[in-house]
């Protein structure tokens, strides 16, 4: 195969973020193809600013038919994927070069850093996603579809920042499509874990833990995303108020996740909004909040899926001094803050200042 690269998207309104993705990497591909659903904004003149391709196409709540639509105009022999509020925000050229170079075929999986409100502010999260592969690959699935390959996925030194949920949630978009692949396949679990992340971008907060309690109860742990989802599936707990089935996941759990920084993190919020709820019936758990984060700290920070950026460092190393702080060791708070605020953490920083 020969070495060009086509950016597919689909596109809809995106005035306001198409620029800075296309900036980021039209030095890496050969050609852009930018399909639109109907825009009514200057995304179209954007995208024609970087002699994209422009080819219209009536929207039917597909995602898989729109993106395959997309790859279906593409002329060079591997296809880049990206939506607009996305951007590429390392070199890629090298990780590109190396799989096209490869011997064998197979497709690229690249670190996508989501941004998202968080309950303690705003957190990134981590996935590991298709988006680099030969031009002859197509999607299947109408929502949060997948490329349907029999090449191995390897993962690439590309990493991808998306802002979107941050600045807006596509809940109503997405919600009605979720619907429908659960009626259609209601015992796939990753449809209850989608669906959910999308109630909690709306902040409701229990339909948020009831699909994940589904889910839960269907995951074989085989599943890429099983450990996000039971980390998620504790948070909705805390969230929901639905405290009673925390004990029994966090111990069924232990083994599983032994190397997810924020099973331990999450265990550990987890134990304090338990023992804050009924103080007289599980104040015996509180030093399990020290072993949780300490935990999660000799794991560290690595490329777990669904792993939040802080959890196996800077944020870990913050609630393990307010935990100090609430048992009144300042000596160990101060350590633990100081920690923190050596990877510029604000809330440590600002707390340093105060005690």
């Amino acid at each position: 195969m020969n070495n060009s690269i086509s950016l597919t998207m689909i596109v809809q309104n995106e005035e306001y973020h198409l620029r800075r993705c296309l900036e980021s990497v039209v030095s890496y591909v050969d050609e852009i193809i930018v399909v639109d659903t109907g825009s009514t904004d200057s995304t179209k003149q954007i995208a024609r600013e970087f002699q994209a391709k422009v080819f219209d196409y009536e929207w039917d709540n597909d995602f898989s038919a729109a993106r395959n639509y997309a790859l279906e105009q593409a002329s060079c022999d591997w296809c880049l994927v990206l939506d607009a509020d996305e951007y590429i925000s390392n070199n890629p050229s090298e990780a590109f070069q190396e799989l096209m170079l490869s011997p064998f075929l197979a497709v690229g999986k690249v670190k996508v850093v989501n941004k998202y409100q968080g309950q303690t502010g705003v957190e990134y999260e981590q996935s590991f996603i298709t988006r680099f592969f030969p031009s002859s690959c197509r999607y299947s699935g109408a929502i949060h579809e997948q490329i349907n390959t029999i090449y191995p996925r390897v993962k690439l030194n590309v990493e991808i920042k998306h802002d979107g949920y941050y600045q807006q949630t596509k809940g109503d978009r997405n919600i009605p499509l979720l619907l429908d692949m659960i009626n259609e396949y209601p015992n796939d679990p990753y449809f209850y874990y989608q669906i959910a992340k999308e109630y909690r971008g709306l902040e409701q907060y229990e339909k948020t833990f009831n699909y994940l309690h589904q889910g839960y109860n269907m995951i074989t742990r085989h599943e890429a995303y099983a450990p996000s989802l039971i980390v998620n599936y504790i948070y909705s707990m805390m969230h929901s108020g639905n405290l009673e089935y925390g004990v029994d996941v966090i111990n069924n759990e232990q083994e599983f996740l032994c190397e997810y920084p924020d099973f331990f993190f999450v265990s550990a919020l987890y134990l304090l909004e338990l023992i804050l709820s009924e103080p007289s019936k599980y104040e015996h758990l509180l030093g399990l909040i020290e072993m949780n984060y300490m935990k999660a700290l000799e794991i560290g920070e690595n490329d777990q899926e669904g792993s939040i950026q802080g959890t196996g460092s800077y944020a870990a190393h913050h609630n393990l001094g307010v935990y100090y702080e609430v048992i009144g060791n300042t000596t160990l708070a101060k350590e633990q803050y100081t920690k923190a605020a050596s990877f510029d953490y604000e809330p440590s920083v600002n707390r340093l200042a105060k005690i």
